[in-house]
């Protein structure tokens, strides 16, 4: 099994698997599935056939993520994306069976990062937001759409209850809002906690939270805005954040990752002059706190995740170069790892396990020695014969044997042509061309009224609209490759 290598740290498309085609069609399919599901721990999709099975297992990370577990004949490839081991206040923690896979692909984007208790990072963050209101500053929380937006949203909404504080809270209108619209239509993908206070209040309904107009930034007095996007790149975030980075009594919250050269990395790495378009520099001068509330797994949850499922091999993307090595020694501790570089093929050895019939009499030997029953979860050595045939047969006789049934793919194509005649004569007259060009060919004018070339089927009808239209279907089962010279319609 072959797998094309992820360039580290940069995000991982399914397509950049050489088994992208089964991974495409999976994803695609599970989607459907979660659609449907309500209470998701596991979906078993339809067999696509006997070889191909599908199972989409809960992954947390945001409302509908997946990960996807896809096996083909006795081999198998489990694809995490992005994933979250630990329950949040809208989402549950995700969850795998001990499948075994062959290949376990998993994101490593907090490979050597162990977080602290999630209740002590709330704490302090409410403390600090509520520090920041109560001088009178304002309070930017970057985020993206989906996931955190919401996450931070319940935080504060049950603080602000609590509280009965009066600063308003905004979220900037776009991505979130049409994401918190879906939160609330699919109430019942979150965690129970949310689903069971759903009959009383829909916990996505913000009372004290409101949606954000640009023009808000430069009101007076404390206020507490949600923008994306998260890393302060573009976008409403980062214009929020050039209003307000001059008042020391402001604060930027940044609660997940920032990629090496975003303002969000930048700013968390102390620099305190930033360069700006058009060469303008922006002096930074209120507060900037980190604050991880991401939802990707930490190097304990992958840990946890791997053992879970126990792959016969790791393979690791989406991550930076030297935390993933980091986290491939610890792996490579107890199973085997891989880590390729962007554009590097990775050869996975596999055992394939061959179904096998055994027959009554050996079974009824071996329970007569006192072995134990069969148990597919413990299995054990067995002495027999195998046999096998040795003769070459027919593809016909074969399908025989096995009772199956011969399958034939088929192409069609229409061609039109103007012709006066009727549409027996036009047949005919396309039969007696084709019998002058094509020497070397069989060539067949049938009853049916077809005209056969080889395994190319030729078939005249009029059209409905112009009857001295013909309208020629063709069809083949595979290609004759004809010369240059060669032309089938007069």
């Amino acid at each position: 099994m072959c797998l094309r290598g992820f360039p580290p740290g940069t995000p991982v498309s399914l397509h950049q698997c050489v088994v992208s085609e089964w991974l495409l069609v999976s994803v695609c399919v599970c989607v459907l599935a979660l659609r449907w599901t309500a209470n998701l721990t596991r979906v078993t999709l339809p067999s696509v056939d006997d070889e191909l099975e599908i199972k989409a297992y809960y992954a947390g990370h945001v409302l509908g993520a997946a990960m996807v577990h896809i096996k083909v004949g006795s081999e198998s490839v489990v694809y995490t994306g992005d994933y979250n081991m630990t329950p949040d206040r809208h989402l549950g923690a995700a969850w795998i069976d001990k499948c075994r896979p062959d290949i376990l692909i998993s994101e490593s984007t907090y490979a050597t990062t162990i977080r602290d208790s999630k209740r002590c990072r709330e704490r302090d963050f409410l403390k600090k937001v509520h520090e920041s209101i109560e001088r009178g500053g304002k309070v930017l929380i970057p985020v993206f759409a989906l996931g955190r937006a919401q996450e931070l949203c319940i935080l504060l909404e049950t603080f602000w209850e609590r509280m009965n504080l009066k600063a308003p809270i905004y979220f900037s209108t776009g991505l979130t809002e049409k994401a918190n619209h879906y939160y609330k239509l699919f109430i019942t993908w979150t965690n129970q906690k949310i689903r069971k206070t759903f009959v009383q209040r829909n916990m996505f309904e913000f009372k004290h939270i409101k949606a954000f107009d640009r023009s808000y930034a430069d009101n007076p007095g404390p206020m507490v805005v949600f923008a994306t996007p998260g890393m302060l790149h573009a976008g409403q975030s980062l214009q929020i954040f050039k209003k307000w980075a001059g008042n020391e009594k402001n604060m930027v919250i940044m609660p997940g990752y920032c990629v090496q050269g975003t303002i969000g990395h930048k700013i968390l790495n102390g620099q305190r002059k930033l360069e700006m378009e058009g060469r303008a520099t922006l002096d930074v001068k209120l507060q900037v706190e980190y604050m991880s509330f991401s939802a990707h797994a930490d190097a304990k949850g992958i840990m946890q995740l791997i053992r879970m499922a126990e792959p016969r091999n790791m393979v690791l993307v989406h991550g930076e170069a030297v935390k993933m090595e980091f986290l491939k020694g610890k792996i490579e501790q107890e199973f085997n790892c891989y880590m390729p570089a962007n554009g590097e093929t990775v050869t996975v050895t596999t055992n394939p396990s061959v179904p096998v019939d055994i027959s009554l009499n050996l079974l009824k030997r071996e329970m007569a020695l006192g072995g134990p029953l069969p148990d597919p979860k413990k299995p054990r050595t067995m002495h027999g014969t195998l046999i096998m045939k040795e003769n070459l047969v027919s593809s016909e006789q074969a399908l025989k044997e096995l009772g199956l049934n011969e399958h034939q793919l088929r192409f069609t194509c229409r061609v039109q042509l103007q012709d006066p005649h009727s549409d027996p004569d036009t047949l005919h007259r396309i039969y007696t061309h084709l019998k002058s060009v094509l020497k070397g060919y069989t060539i067949q004018h049938l009853p049916d009224g077809t005209v056969m070339v080889e395994s190319i089927v030729i078939k005249v009808s009029s059209s409905a609209e112009d009857p001295n239209t013909k309208v020629l279907l063709l069809s083949w089962s595979y290609q004759v490759k004809l010369s240059s010279s060669e032309s089938i319609l007069p």
